[in-house]
């Protein structure tokens, strides 16, 4: 098993940094810190740009039409573009007054996904899974626990997804045309630590961060195998996705909340002998949330 260790990418700490993302046609790093509702931008030049919300945001996945992002915050899609914030689709009636988004990727066909989770510690991990598209909500998984990293293989026919507290990543089939999944499986189960955000390589290995665990796993997916471990210098480590010219480098998330370790709540880099994928993009239709 081959074994990397993470450097420091800044030494900024994020209460609970999440969703990284490397938009490859901008050459554009973006994450977000949760509790904070703050969506941050990464340019090429060093510029570092913030969004806030007065909520909490569960990810951001960059829009196909601009150099916006599609939101998934505590109440509701949101849309920021060319310096404006509008509300895509009002998710109070879906949510419970203790329930927020959790992390979101767009499919291969553009559609948004993303999970629901609780927002405290009083309540009883609950939340779905769910796909917005054409302004449509669908519950794709009920009764999920903390639902957190999606990915799907290179020929649309996978989806994979980590249910933290189920401490597994799941394999389910997924039907790419009407964007339904079923036949769903653990392909891995995770110890000394929880399954949190994962990315996709070029060979269809997973790169998932493990929360607890000072650590980032590389898994087959035809087998779930372990084939390589990131070290990181942080304990929650959250989530990761490939960056960098020729997306060979992970870009690490982690967060710092009730943390006083050096480098908790850090961004970190690690160059792998893997390549990663672009990312997918969010396809809306803006007409259909007004």
């Amino acid at each position: 098993m081959k074994e990397y260790f993470a450097k420091v990418l800044s030494e900024e700490k994020y209460r609970l940094g999440e969703s990284p993302c490397f938009d490859t046609r901008y050459q554009r790093l973006s994450w977000v810190d949760i509790l904070e509702g703050r969506l941050y931008t990464l340019s090429p030049d060093g510029k570092r740009d913030c969004v806030s919300f007065n909520q909490e945001i569960g990810a951001a996945v960059p829009l196909e039409r601009s150099d916006g992002f599609l939101v998934a915050g505590r109440y509701g899609l949101y849309v920021t573009e060319k310096g404006k914030q509008e509300l895509l689709y009002d998710l109070t009636q879906e949510y419970t007054a203790f329930q927020r988004s959790n992390d979101a990727k767009a499919d291969p066909a553009g559609r948004l996904w993303f999970g629901s989770s609780v927002a405290d510690e009083e309540h009883t991990p609950d939340g779905n899974l769910y796909c917005f598209q054409r302004n449509t909500l669908r519950c794709m998984q009920s009764k999920t626990k903390i639902s957190n990293g999606m990915a799907w293989s290179r020929d649309g026919k996978k989806f994979f997804f980590s249910d933290s507290l189920s401490y597994a990543v799941f394999e389910y089939d997924y039907d790419i045309e009407n964007g339904c999944i079923c036949n769903r499986k653990v392909l891995f189960e995770v110890e000394d630590g929880v399954p949190d955000g994962m990315c996709i390589d070029e060979n269809d290995n997973l790169w998932v961060a493990i929360w607890g665990g000072n650590r980032v796993e590389q898994h087959s997916t035809l087998n779930g195998e372990k084939l390589a471990r990131i070290h990181v210098p942080a304990e929650q480590v959250s989530s990761c996705c490939f960056s960098g010219e020729h997306l060979d480098t992970l870009t690490i998330t982690t967060a710092g909340e009730g943390l006083s370790g050096k480098y908790d709540g850090c961004l970190f880099t690690c160059r792998v002998d893997s390549k990663g994928r672009k990312p997918d993009l969010a396809k809306i239709d803006w007409s259909e949330g007004k």
